[in-house]
C-alpha cells in the first residue's frame, strides 16, 4: 500500500523551524512595504515632472518635503535665483506644486484672473485668519463686500485718522528719545517701529474702544503671527508649531476687537461723533442712504479689522523701517525733506497736521514711493488655482496648485526705472518720466480685484511718521555688515534691525 505521508506530520516540526517561518513572513512584509514606499516615491516624482513639464526648476523634488528647508529660511539671493531662472518656474513643497511668476506680464495676469486663481496669501492663512474671513471671498461676493469697506478709506475718513496718527507718533517718539537718553549706542528700531505701527493701527481702527491692556497684548502676541507667515509652513496647527501659536494669537486679538466693535455701536447709538474707523463704519451703516451690507455682527467687524492688521502690520513696518534707513543713509534727501516740511508747515513746526498738508508733501511722498520700490515690503502674494489656468500659450498651471506673482522684478525693471537699485525720488516728480508713464510696473500694493484696499492709508501713515521724524528728531544710522542684508520674515527687513541713534531736534 503506497504511503500517503509524503510530508512530515505537524507534530514532527521542531522549535528551530519556527524562526524560518516567522522570518519568511517578516521578509514578505518588509519587501511589500519597500515596494509600496518605492511606488509612492516614483509616483511623487512622476506627478511633479508631469506638472512641471518644460518649466525651469529642479528636475526632481526631494521626497515628501520638497524645498521645505528653503521655505523655512528664505533669502533674497534664493528668490532672485528662482526669478532669474525664467518668467515662469516650478518648485514643490510638501507635495504642494508651486509656479512662480517673475515677469510683470505673468504677475499681473495672475493678479487679474479671479476666474482662475484666488488669493491664499500663505498656505496657512485660512487657519490663521479663519476660512470665513472676507479676504477669501471671490467674484461678485468679494466685490460687493469690498465696495462697502471702501468707505473706510475715503478722504473724510483719512482726515479723521491723521490726528490719531500724529498723537500716537508723538507718544512713541517721546519713548524713543527717553530710551536714547540712557545710552550712546545705536539701537535697532525693528521692534519699536513695529510697536509704533501696531499702536497707530489699533487706535485708528478702534480709538478709545480698545484698552491699553488690549493694545499691548495684541502687539506682543502678533509677533507669533508674523513668524508663521512662511510661504509653506508645517501643515498642522498642533501645539508647539508656529501656526498653532498664530491661531491662539488671532483668537486673543479677535476677542478684544469684537469688544471694541460692541462699544463703538453703543457709542454711536448714544449720538457720539465718529473718532475712529469703527465709529465711521457704524455711522455709515446707520445712514439710510447706504445701500451695501448692513448686518455686520461684532465678530464680522472684528474679523475685518484683523484682516486690516494682517495686511498692514508687517508691510507698513517694513516700509517705515527702510524709510528711516534710506533717509539716514542719504543726507541730501533728508535735507530736502526737512526743507519741504518748513514750507508745508509755513515755518510753524508745531502746527497740527491735516490730510491736505500730508498731500502737499510732494517730495516726501515721492521718496516714500521710491523707498518702497527699491525695497518692496511684499515681494510676492501667493494665489491658488481654482481650475486649470492657461497662463501662457505653452503652459497651463494645474488646478489646486499655488501660483505666485512676484513684484521685485517689475519694480527693478531697468527699462522703466534706469539704475533700478538706486534710490532716486526725483524719478517720480517728472510726469513724463518712464516711472510715471508705466504705472503697471508699480505693483507694490498689488493689482486687480484684490489690490490693497488701504493703500492710501498705508502710504499716508509712512509719510506722516517720516515727516514728523524729520521735523522733530535727529537720527543717524550705524551701518553694519548686515545693514544691506535682507531678512525675510513675512516681509523684508534689514538683518541688523536698522540701528539708529536719536536726539531731539524740536520740542515734542
Amino acid at each position: 500500500m503506497p504511503s500517503s505521508t509524503t510530508h512530515a506530520p505537524l507534530y514532527n516540526l521542531t522549535a528551530s523551524a519556527f524562526p524560518t517561518l516567522v522570518n519568511g513572513k517578516s521578509a514578505t512584509w518588509l519587501w511589500t512595504t519597500v515596494a509600496i514606499v518605492a511606488s509612492l516615491l516614483i509616483l511623487e516624482q512622476s506627478v511633479y515632472r508631469y506638472k512641471k513639464r518644460h518649466l525651469p526648476g529642479s528636475p526632481w523634488t526631494i521626497p515628501i518635503i520638497g524645498k521645505f528647508a528653503d521655505s523655512m529660511k528664505p533669502t533674497m539671493e534664493g528668490y532672485k535665483k528662482q526669478w532669474d531662472s525664467g518668467a515662469l518656474s516650478a518648485i514643490s513643497v510638501f507635495n504642494i506644486f508651486i509656479v512662480m511668476a517673475s515677469s510683470n506680464e505673468f504677475s499681473r495676469k495672475i493678479l487679474n484672473s479671479p476666474s482662475y486663481a484666488e488669493p491664499c496669501l500663505v498656505h496657512s492663512a485660512k487657519q490663521i485668519l479663519r476660512p470665513d474671513n472676507w479676504v477669501f471671498l471671490t467674484g461678485k461676493d468679494h466685490l460687493a463686500y469690498r465696495r462697502g469697506l471702501n468707505s473706510l478709506f475715503t478722504r473724510r475718513a483719512l482726515g479723521i485718522y491723521v490726528g490719531i496718527q500724529e498723537a500716537i507718533t508723538r507718544k512713541h517718539f517721546t519713548k524713543w528719545l527717553a530710551t536714547a537718553a540712557t545710552t550712546s549706542e545705536a539701537q535697532p528700531i525693528m521692534m519699536t517701529a513695529r510697536h509704533l505701527n501696531m499702536d497707530t493701527s489699533l487706535r485708528v481702527f478702534c480709538g478709545k474702544h480698545i484698552s491699553e491692556e488690549a493694545a499691548l497684548e495684541i502687539n506682543e502676541k502678533y509677533w507669533a503671527i508674523t513668524q508663521s507667515l512662511e510661504l509653506v509652513n508645517f501643515p498642522l496647527a498642533i501645539p508647539g508649531t508656529k501656526v498653532y501659536r498664530a491661531v491662539q494669537s488671532r483668537k486673543a486679538a479677535l476677542r478684544w476687537l469684537e469688544l471694541a466693535a460692541k462699544r463703538s455701536k453703543e457709542a454711536m447709538a448714544s449720538g457720539a461723533e465718529p473718532e475712529c474707523m469703527l465709529d465711521e463704519w457704524v455711522q455709515i451703516l446707520n445712514d439710510p442712504s447706504y445701500k451695501g451690507k448692513r448686518d455686520f455682527s461684532d465678530l464680522e467687524m472684528a474679523m475685518v479689522l484683523f484682516s486690516f492688521l494682517f495686511a498692514s502690520q508687517d508691510a507698513m513696518s517694513s516700509g517705515l523701517i527702510y524709510g528711516f534707513q534710506h533717509l539716514a543713509d542719504n543726507p541730501e534727501i533728508l535735507a530736502k525733506v526737512r526743507a519741504e516740511q518748513i514750507a508745508v508747515r509755513q515755518g510753524n513746526l508745531d502746527k497740527p497736521l491735516t490730510l491736505d498738508m500730508v498731500e502737499q508733501m510732494t517730495y516726501l511722498n515721492a521718496f516714500v514711493k521710491e523707498s518702497m520700490r527699491v525695497m518692496p515690503p511684499v515681494t510676492m502674494v501667493p494665489y491658488k488655482t481654482t481650475k486649470a489656468f492657461p497662463i501662457s500659450d505653452d503652459y497651463t498651471v494645474p488646478v489646486n496648485s499655488m501660483v505666485i506673482p512676484s513684484f521685485f522684478n517689475s519694480l527693478h525693471d531697468p527699462s522703466i526705472y534706469p539704475e533700478p537699485d538706486q534710490l532716486n525720488p526725483e524719478r517720480w516728480l517728472d510726469p513724463e518720466g518712464s516711472a510715471n508713464q508705466n504705472p503697471k510696473n508699480y505693483i507694490v500694493f498689488g493689482s486687480g480685484p484684490h489690490r490693497c484696499i488701504g493703500l492710501e492709508y498705508a502710504q499716508m501713515n509712512i509719510v506722516l511718521v517720516l515727516a514728523m521724524a524729520a521735523t522733530l528728531l535727529n537720527f543717524e544710522h550705524e551701518i553694519t555688515p548686515l545693514s544691506s542684508e535682507v531678512e525675510i520674515i513675512a516681509t523684508l527687513f534689514p538683518k541688523d534691525g536698522c540701528r539708529l541713534t536719536f536726539s531731539p531736534r524740536h520740542p515734542l
